[in-house]
């Protein structure tokens, strides 16, 4: 009987099939690694998580914020009746639905302050009242504040200390270190190193993920230019200042939160304060509080309110001013407006002596405070959905503002 030639695949051919046979099995098991491995790993939790999303506070452990045992409520006012919002873009700009723009941009809360009155609270893509939503970097406003309180007691000298004072073992690895100032870390002018690429090495990924950020903080910071020059957006500056509060208020930052201002805001829901894991047991000073809207509309009216609270001065509000005022060095790009962990609007100049500011999150969260016009508005989502958000914010006071006077003299008086 006559065989058939059997036909061999080319050399090469065969080759690279193999290859990429065993790529395929060693992603497979490189990504069942990082599943098990998330709990002691931050390349593992790069691999497995992916980029930063919203749920992310579910995956992290947390140490829990307690509610006020006397919830504050805010007075509620007549919305003005705005519906419709004149949205900037690239080519003018364009009349949109409030609530469908607000949802088709993964908007989650949009809440409306007019001083201590609720104009409107609104909620999209099925979030509610009671839906966590993560700070992102939000947080670094939080942490600012609790610096300044922790100045004002005392525990803290001022901040033109240098960060050695707190936090010595850095001046063994570099003693230039020790030119670095509370001051100039708050204001993201430090001069340490940072990159946010290469994920899943980048100091943007070790900053978010490491399980150990308190050893991250002291061994893998580098100090590349001198400090109080440059601008630098950078999230080992929130690290040690935080490794530097807990050690100088003796708790941790989560429960000196909870003692300092959530509680005196009589916070309505628990919050909580994400850990690089359960047991190094850090928070993630440059993100992660979780919490409800209505409460992050709480610490916004105590910025609109100079740090005040009812009858108690929660944060001097000199630290208020100070946190709020440009404090980005000579050095820094054309148009950077930053004070102490919180953003400036350079778009606004009607009332210079009193800046439009915000704390901004990842993703697109925001506490946007507009002092000139008594306002307050906070935006949580999912996703940005929108590049100009900041520039939509301040349009959207002035809208709302008038849109206020003209209610109010329809009325013959206030709303």
């Amino acid at each position: 009987m006559r065989h058939l030639p059997r036909h061999r695949l080319p050399r090469w051919l065969s080759v690279a099939a193999t290859a990429l046979s065993l790529l395929l099995a060693a992603s497979v098991l490189t990504y069942l690694w990082a599943l098990t491995s998330t709990d002691r790993s931050g390349l593992a939790r790069a691999i497995a998580w992916q980029g930063a999303d919203t749920d992310d506070w579910q995956r992290f452990p947390a140490r829990p914020i307690a509610a006020a045992a006397e919830p504050f409520q805010f007075r509620t006012a007549v919305w003005p009746g705005l519906e419709t919002i004149e949205v900037p873009t690239d080519h003018g700009v364009v009349e949109r639905d409030l609530d469908e723009f607000m949802a088709e941009t993964g908007t989650t809360a949009f809440l409306v302050l007019h001083g201590d009155e609720l104009l409107t609270e609104r909620y999209y893509n099925g979030a509610s009242r009671d839906s966590v939503m993560t700070s992102f970097s939000m947080a670094k406003s939080f942490l600012s504040a609790l610096v300044g309180i922790a100045i004002a007691e005392g525990s803290f000298g001022s901040v033109d200390d240098p960060i050695t004072k707190y936090v010595p073992e850095l001046v063994e690895r570099d003693p230039s270190f020790a030119r670095i100032t509370l001051r100039d870390l708050l204001r993201m002018s430090s001069g340490l190193a940072y990159s946010e690429l290469g994920l899943p090495w980048s100091d943007d990924s070790l900053t978010y993920y490491d399980p150990d950020l308190r050893r991250l903080a002291l061994n893998g910071t580098r100090v590349e230019r001198a400090p109080g020059e440059t601008f630098l957006y950078n999230n080992y500056n929130p690290l040690l200042v935080g490794l530097a509060l807990e050690r100088v208020t003796g708790q941790s930052v989560a429960s000196y939160l909870e003692q300092q201002l959530w509680q005196p805001l009589g916070a309505e829901y628990d919050a909580s304060w994400s850990l690089d894991s359960e047991a190094d047991g850090f928070e993630k000073m440059e993100s992660g509080i979780n919490a409800r809207a209505i409460d992050y509309a709480k610490f916004g009216l105590l910025f609109l309110r100079h740090g005040r609270w009812g009858g108690n001065q929660l944060i001097p509000a000199g630290w208020v001013t100070a946190s709020t005022t440009p404090q980005a060095p000579a050095g820094s790009p054309q148009g950077t407006r930053y004070g102490y962990f919180w953003w400036l609007w350079a778009g606004h100049e009607a009332v210079p002596s009193e800046p439009r500011f915000f704390a901004r999150g990842n993703l697109g969260q925001f506490i946007f405070v507009a002092p000139d016009k008594d306002l307050v508005i906070v935006r949580m989502g999912r996703q940005f959905g929108y590049e100009r958000w900041n520039e939509l914010l301040d349009q959207l006071t002035d809208q709302i503002a008038n849109a206020s006077v003209a209610l109010s003299a329809g009325h013959g008086g206030a709303p």
